[in-house]
């Protein structure tokens, strides 16, 4: 897997540090191999689903693309959040997830807020949106939590489609 060619800058939270995957790392998810700067449930079904198309996508380890979720306070990978690059008429999309052993502490909401900011500055980005299954109602807190409101009700069978409109 090639590296990005311009350095990724590192967005900072409270609580949190968004960084870039490195290709040793998407490498070690593929291959089933743990790391020991990761919570003991990362890497999770979504994480390992990015992973893997990392190598196939270069632009998702671009400045605006997909980083690890990182606690400041302990060091550990807790999850991965990224923006699906490049953004189709102005319109980016957002996933995100946050291992079992850290849900319920706000992480995916400080996440999402930091990384739907940062999508702003890129030129011609107009829309943050996210996908949520609405039988996940945790991640439909997370989004209005984080500034989105509903943008699509019912675009598929048990979706909705939740945006920041700027």
């Amino acid at each position: 897997m090639s590296s990005p060619s311009l350095p990724v800058p590192d967005l900072t939270t409270e609580r949190l540090v968004l960084r870039s995957w490195t290709p040793a790392e998407a490498d070690a998810v593929v291959g089933g191999v743990r790391l020991p700067h990761w919570a003991e449930d990362f890497p999770a079904d979504g994480d390992q689903v990015i992973a893997g198309l990392l190598g196939e996508r270069p632009e998702w380890l671009s400045r605006h693309g997909h980083r690890l979720v990182v606690e400041r306070d302990s060091g550990l990978v807790v999850g991965s959040i990224g923006l699906f690059w490049p953004p189709n008429d102005g319109v980016v999309e957002i996933g995100y997830g946050v291992v079992p052993s850290r849900r319920g502490r706000g992480y995916a909401t400080e996440a999402t807020r930091a990384l739907a900011d940062f999508a702003f500055t890129a030129p011609g980005v107009r829309v943050v949106r996210a996908e949520v299954e609405l039988s996940n109602p945790a991640s439909v807190r997370v989004l209005e939590k984080a500034g989105f409101r509903p943008l699509d009700v019912a675009v598929g069978q048990g979706t909705a489609r939740y945006g920041i409109v700027r």
